[in-house]
């Protein structure tokens, strides 16, 4: 079962509140098939947001909508600091 996260407008001002933050993007792919990667959240719009990977060799997608975040198909989160 696909699980929300809240509504739509609370998932839209969560992610506008990231806008130009780092992130840790977490993608589910699928038959148990995850993916992540560090960014930053560029551009917020009113259907969907993009993410800017730091990696410059990455060819996956970088644009969401809500809905992903929503269902769980794509997560955001602040990076661990790795500082000891």
């Amino acid at each position: 079962m696909i699980k929300s996260n809240g509504s739509i407008t609370e998932i839209k001002q969560k992610i506008k509140s990231l806008q130009n933050e780092n992130v840790e993007v977490t993608l589910n792919l699928g038959r148990n098939k995850f993916i992540s990667f560090l960014g930053v959240v560029k551009e917020v719009y009113p259907a969907l947001f993009t993410v800017l990977p730091f990696d410059k060799e990455f060819k996956g997608k970088t644009s969401y909508s809500y809905s992903e975040y929503m269902c769980g198909r794509v997560k955001l989160s602040r990076p661990q600091s790795t500082a000891e």
